[in-house]
């Protein structure tokens, strides 16, 4: 059984909460403000660093009017490899370890070229029963031909 599956993200448009961190008043009302939207099967939400500070996106669709305070920007999108682990307790090492095995066995190489990105997959009604959120982290990938 694989534990890492390859996804793509089409180019799209993506709200923008700029750069901050967790406690930050325009990170907080952004979390909130997305938060309110109706929820979906899949996370709309991502997360970033950029070796400054967080940006979190949210993927935009006609009818959500985002506040004013946050830009809508193009999101380049691309492959992406996602491993799924526990917030807050992954083994980054271990972890970037074993994407590097699947992606040199499989044609593929980092893009580094592109930030990496996570989200919360866990619904808040699982959280409760689990007493933990599952993270999903997106790693930019690219085939090693790049043909």
């Amino acid at each position: 059984m694989q534990a890492i599956r390859i996804i793509e993200i089409p180019k799209c448009k993506m709200v923008s909460s700029g750069r901050g961190f967790f406690g930050d008043d325009h990170f907080t009302a952004f979390y909130n403000w997305f938060s309110g939207l109706p929820r979906s099967m899949n996370s709309k939400d991502f997360l970033y660093w950029d070796g400054k500070g967080f940006c979190w996106l949210y993927l935009y669709e006609e009818g959500i009017t985002p506040p004013e305070r946050f830009e809508i920007v193009d999101f380049e999108g691309g492959l992406y490899s996602v491993t799924t682990d526990i917030d807050g307790k992954t083994d980054v090492e271990k972890m970037n370890a074993e994407v590097d095995s699947f992606l040199s066995e499989n044609g593929f190489e980092r893009d580094t070229s592109r930030f990496g990105l996570g989200n919360i997959i866990t619904p808040p009604a699982v959280q409760k029963i689990l007493g933990y959120c599952q993270m999903d982290y997106y790693t930019p990938i690219q085939s090693k031909s790049k043909d």
